[in-house]
């Protein structure tokens, strides 16, 4: 008997209540978990990945073929250039800080440049391209398992309008970015970035996993995308894990795959959706250590350091598993 004429309008509501019940014992399960606190169990993991990172720099520059061009040179080299980006980004501090900071360390890098330099490494295409190779060779030294979660967030422009205290979170003070993480791995494998909307970072972050060629087994995602038009997104080989916003206004195909998946076993499937927790404690993590103000006032350069706050975070990720 073809499943589509079993299932109706009341009976997915029936079964939400079911999952609702489910939802406040395994949230009590959850909150006992928190991953991401086990740094400190594993920093040797991590700090193997720091003081491999200047080798995995060199091997991304190696992936790099440069045409010479006419004009004034360049006043660091790439591998300097891609280097004192990093140390920026992980200070978390304003340009002249990072100037000063430099100061302080000249004998350990052997060079100080003004704060106006390390600003235009967020616009370097040579540099974007370092740490576009950087992030996937993390992805390939790891290994990730296909299995994934995903979430938006929103950074703020402006120090008085903080994004988790904004109930409207819109405007011109903000900014969204939506990554998609490996609950293996606890890495993330997809970025997307967004002056417009969440939906726009994720539409990005989609196009960037489908131009790594990364094949993605199943994804959980939380209610925001619970229509049709986002399970589309996904074809048949991926296995989303969504529950449906009551009162389906239509059950087509789409929906008949994720509702026939809760019918077979319940408990399972909510335990696979709220591995998207995952996503939130990567984001509050994130946020703790790098901070939630993008200081940068063009665009390109506010994409560039959100991008460089996710390779950060694969730096410091451990093994969920």
């Amino acid at each position: 008997m073809n499943l589509e004429f079993r299932v109706t309008k009341k009976f997915v509501n029936e079964l939400l209540v079911v999952l609702d019940e489910l939802v406040k014992e395994i949230r009590r399960e959850e909150k006992e978990k928190y991953p991401y606190a086990e740094w400190e169990r594993k920093r040797e993991i991590v700090k193997k990945r720091l003081r491999k990172l200047p080798e995995y720099v060199r091997e991304a520059l190696a992936m790099i073929r440069i045409q010479k061009k006419a004009g004034r040179p360049k006043e660091l080299d790439l591998e300097k250039r891609v280097m004192l980006f990093l140390f920026a980004r992980l200070m978390n501090r304003s340009n002249r800080d990072v100037e000063e900071l430099l100061e302080l360390f000249e004998p350990l890098f052997g060079f100080k440049v003004s704060y106006k330099t390390i600003e235009r490494l967020y616009s370097d295409e040579e540099v974007k391209l370092a740490l576009h190779n950087l992030f996937i060779l993390l992805l390939k030294e790891e290994g990730i398992s296909g299995e994934f979660a995903g979430d938006g967030t929103g950074y703020s422009l402006t120090v008085t309008k903080h994004y988790r205290t904004n109930p409207k979170k819109k405007g011109k003070d903000f900014r969204y970015v939506f990554r998609i993480i490996d609950i293996d791995t606890g890495m993330y494998v997809g970025f997307g970035y967004s002056s417009r909307s969440e939906k726009d970072a994720f539409n990005k972050a989609m196009k960037m996993l489908k131009e790594m060629g990364v094949k993605m087994n199943s994804i959980s995602l939380d209610k925001y995308y619970s229509t049709r038009k986002t399970l589309k997104v996904f074809g048949k080989e991926t296995a989303v894990y969504v529950i449906p916003k009551k009162n389906l206004s239509r059950i087509g195909f789409d929906w008949l795959r994720v509702i026939e998946r809760i019918i077979e076993a319940p408990y399972k499937f909510l335990k696979r959706y709220f591995k998207r927790n995952l996503s939130e404690s990567g984001f509050s993590a994130d946020k703790r250590r790098f901070g939630w103000l993008i200081r940068q006032k063009r665009e390109d350069r506010r994409e560039m350091a959100l991008f460089a706050i996710g390779l950060w975070h694969n730096i410091f990720a451990i093994r969920v598993r």
